[in-house]
């Protein structure tokens, strides 16, 4: 099934969130936008499924359509992984948030953690980014940061919690 080019392009760019900082600061380089699609991420994950099995599914029906998604994008622009296309982010910060107590502090830090991890992109995640194709390339290296994010943030949480703040 084919998606329209403008339908793409509002799924693609976070509801075209990603123009934001090309907008504000008059360069045609959408320096930012990943974070403008973290943000947008954020802003919605209250919105998100409660229980653990939902969200669960609702994880795995957004990475099939993010894939589609981000592909049909990159095919749109005529490059992988453009800066508007954050669709990305918005999933990758689902999975640093997945499977905990949707609290002030985790989905702070989630978001602290997930925006270094993919502006960074270290080591693994990198070479992921580097050797995969398609949308499923654009995808999986932001669902790696998520993981590495959802990892540090029940850390810290534990760390938190022990120390009993």
């Amino acid at each position: 099934m084919k998606i329209h080019p403008k339908i793409t392009e509002f799924l693609a760019t976070g509801f075209f969130i990603s123009y934001i900082p090309a907008r504000l600061t008059g360069f045609k380089k959408f320096t930012g936008a990943g974070l403008f699609g973290t943000a947008l991420a954020l802003g919605l994950a209250p919105f998100l499924p409660e229980s653990g099995c939902g969200y669960g599914v609702f994880l795995a029906v957004f990475l099939f359509f993010s894939v589609k998604v981000a592909g049909a994008a990159s095919a749109l622009y005529g490059t992988h992984d453009d800066p508007r296309i954050v669709i990305d982010e918005i999933l990758g910060y689902w999975v640093a948030v997945a499977f905990m107590e949707k609290t002030i502090f985790s989905l702070t830090f989630a978001f602290i953690f997930f925006r270094i991890i993919d502006t960074l992109k270290p080591w693994p995640i990198k070479r992921l980014e580097q050797n995969t194709a398609g949308g499923f390339g654009i995808i999986l290296d932001d669902v790696a940061a998520g993981i590495g994010a959802n990892i540090l943030t029940r850390a810290l949480v534990l760390f938190k919690g022990i120390l009993g703040y």
